[in-house]
């Protein structure tokens, strides 16, 4: 059976390998092929050492005994720009061979709970407008509420924000 467990330190080697992964399956020909091929699991294992050690909302999916260390992940925390929700979620991410087994609405559902307990009444999210699994946030009630761009690697990437407010909403979408 898959658990869903708060991140601990000894996970990031495993979290930075899931994020360069699921960024190599799912952004070619959306984000450039070489900063793609540069990505290293190592610098992202160090990034989410420091947001686990820092106490940031980090959730991981683990696999029964036997697979990968780890198949997915997210974060999550207060808003980084205010405006669209009292808490985002930053990250979200599940390996190509396990999508679609529910696992991304329990990541999601841990992280929405944590962020209510944290006081948030509502939460949203930035995707990449060209990635294919924005469909999956409005089939959990996200509401699209904003447009804008973002950088990656000297790139505009146009994205869209999904919103769910009250977070109740995204809670009831995303039973745990």
């Amino acid at each position: 059976m898959i658990s869903v467990r708060r991140a601990r330190m000894a996970d990031a080697a495993a979290i930075g390998a899931v994020h360069v992964a699921a960024w190599r399956s799912t952004y070619p020909g959306i984000l450039p092929d070489a900063y793609l091929s540069r990505m290293s699991p190592i610098r992202q294992a160090r990034y989410y050492e420091s947001a686990i050690a820092g106490g940031a909302c980090v959730y991981v999916a683990a696999p029964p005994a036997g697979g990968p260390r780890l198949i997915g992940f997210t974060t999550a925390g207060r808003a980084r720009v205010a405006g669209l929700g009292d808490g985002e979620i930053e990250t979200l991410y599940v390996l190509d061979d396990w999508r679609e087994q529910g696992i991304g609405r329990r990541l999601l559902h841990a992280a929405a709970k944590d962020l209510a307990a944290r006081g948030c009444r509502s939460a949203f999210l930035w995707v990449l407008r060209d990635n294919p699994s924005r469909f999956f946030y409005q089939h959990l009630g996200g509401h699209p509420s904003a447009q804008g761009e973002t950088t990656v690697a000297g790139v505009n990437v146009p994205q869209l924000a999904y919103s769910w407010d009250p977070i109740e909403r995204l809670l009831a979408a995303s039973p745990a």
